[in-house]
């Protein structure tokens, strides 16, 4: 068995996210592993870097498999993307070593969440654009996201319940950038819990409607309490761009 890394990008605007589900077959990594199948004529498991949830999109999600096969690295790569959907591509693969994981391997990951402030909406690419119509403080929002960065129990900003599972994250970048009508947070840490992103996010967004104080974060911190952060903003708007290994 030989053991891939591949980059993959889509738009996940119309499947119920990355990871296979019983009650779904409409999943990123389904139709990637049947293609596999059907090309190796054995049974593929992918595994991603990590689950992007429904309608969310990736510009550089990585995943790793194994397979028995005599194609080439290009010959694999031309059969993925001769069959997948237009809404999926893979844009690069490598061979690597035995002990290599996607997920468990990773060692940062890099988010945009992305809003398109105005009253017009952007006929092009709302797919990938969250709405917000009001007027918004973008230095209130600066604000907010600059109190993510460090190493924090990011529980409360997290759709998770109780775990045994350490919920601290270390965040290395969030930032807010301003391009004309479009409002980027981007994000980057060694890992991120369930909606992390979305609800850090509708947290940022709350405080550039003048709803909260960025100083308002440091308290979720310290209780852990979910119903003290932002709302978790739809999906549509987050695209994970990349993920960093050793």
């Amino acid at each position: 068995m030989k053991n891939y890394k591949i980059t993959v990008a889509y738009d996940g605007t119309k499947y119920n996210g990355w990871q296979k589900q019983g009650n779904t077959k409409n999943t990123i990594q389904e139709k990637i592993e049947n293609i596999l199948e059907r090309m190796t004529g054995h049974r593929v498991e992918i595994h991603g870097s990590g689950r992007t949830d429904k309608g969310v999109h990736a510009k550089g999600q990585m995943a790793s498999f194994k397979i028995d096969t005599d194609f080439h690295d290009k010959e694999i790569l031309e059969y993925l993307n001769r069959y997948l959907p237009e809404d999926i591509s893979v844009l690069d693969i490598c061979q690597v070593e035995e002990r290599f994981h996607a997920r468990l391997s990773a060692k940062r990951k890099t988010y945009v969440y992305r809003i398109w402030n105005s009253k017009v909406h952007n006929a092009f690419e709302h797919r990938f654009l969250y709405t917000v119509e009001d007027a918004l403080d973008i230095e209130k929002m600066q604000k907010t996201a600059m109190n993510f960065l460090g190493e924090h129990d990011f529980l409360g900003f997290s759709s998770v319940k109780k775990t045994k599972k350490s919920t601290v994250r270390c965040v290395l970048r969030s930032q807010i950038e301003k391009h004309g009508d479009e409002i980027k947070f981007i994000v980057t840490a060694d890992g991120f819990l369930y909606n992390m992103v979305r609800i850090m996010a509708g947290t940022i967004l709350e405080a550039g409607l003048s709803k909260r104080e960025p100083n308002s974060v440091f308290e979720v911190f310290e209780t852990k309490d979910r119903s003290l952060a932002g709302d978790t903003l739809p999906g549509k708007g987050l695209t994970l761009l990349s993920v960093e290994y050793n």
